[in-house]
């Protein structure tokens, strides 16, 4: 397993506080794998990445809402995750992994969802959870039944490469990481041209996430901006924010969050789109206001 680098471990404050009920709506929790043993083959471990550093950061920021989302670092075990629900309070819900549609049974199932956990990710293949076509449909009926979003992750070369397994989808969809687009490249750039399509479906979001790792030039990552702004622009009432902490399979050290809120600051066009970002939008997604 390689060595990562690690989150920084003493966030700082904004330099302007983000509005009340502020959500992160990705970032992960992990811990010591004594008790969280990883599953054979995982990419990364990180067991300094708890739900007290979480909270840390967090408050620290001023964020008062936020989305655990399952690792893949522990598969269709979310005991890490329920810890953390349990820890954190009725602020947090969870996106489990979407292996757990494949190996979980209908009471661990109906248990996640007890606990807080709405939605089940789709990891890019390379992370070893991948699905076949049957076991692909079988799990997003499972999906339909709990009432659960599906959330997707990108494939390193961007959302135009599995956007067919999930663009028929009828129920909320939420795509990672500006679809991994190439800010750099314009509005033809395959990935940009396939979310863009997708969020005019109504049933699609997008989270403004991982400008770090999108930037061709670096901190403070102003290449990003046009690209995060057009999907912005294409669905104002469809965009959610993450900060990704821990930053997984990071090979640069990781930025301080409070930069990265920072940068969605630089990004809303004014105040009232950054509080939808921020607060109205991840409440409506998430269902914190139910």
């Amino acid at each position: 397993m390689p060595d990562y680098y690690p989150f920084d471990p003493n966030p700082r404050k904004p330099h302007t506080l983000p509005p009340p009920k502020s959500c992160d709506s990705q970032f992960h929790l992990l811990g010591p794998s004594e008790k969280y043993p990883p599953r054979p083959g995982a990419a990364y471990v990180m067991p300094s990445a708890t739900w007290e550093a979480a909270l840390k950061m967090h408050k620290t920021l001023g964020i008062e809402r936020g989305i655990i989302v399952q690792p893949t670092t522990y598969g269709a075990d979310h005991s890490v995750t329920l810890d953390g629900l349990a820890a954190l309070g009725p602020n947090y819900k969870a996106c489990a992994n979407a292996a757990v549609l494949k190996e979980g049974d209908d009471a661990y199932l109906a248990k996640l969802h007890a606990a807080g956990v709405r939605g089940a990710r789709f990891t890019r293949q390379g992370l070893g959870l991948g699905f076949s076509a049957d076991e692909f449909a079988r799990a997003v009926g499972r999906v339909k039944e709990l009432g659960w979003y599906v959330k997707v992750q990108p494939e390193p070369a961007g959302i135009a490469g599995n956007a067919a397994m999930f663009e028929g989808l009828d129920i909320p969809v939420l795509v990672d990481h500006m679809g991994r687009a190439d800010p750099t490249a314009g509005a033809d750039e395959p990935n940009r041209v396939k979310l863009v399509e997708l969020l005019r479906r109504g049933n699609f979001w997008v989270m403004l996430s991982l400008a770090e790792k999108l930037s061709k030039a670096g901190p403070p990552w102003e290449d990003v901006i046009p690209l995060a702004r057009a999907l912005i622009e294409t669905a104002p009432e469809r965009v959610v924010w993450g900060s990704d902490w821990p930053h997984p399979i990071s090979t640069k050290q990781p930025p301080n969050e409070a930069d990265l809120l920072e940068l969605l600051y630089r990004i809303a066009p004014d105040a009232a789109t950054l509080h939808k970002i921020l607060v109205d939008n991840p409440a409506r997604f998430f269902g914190f206001d139910k």
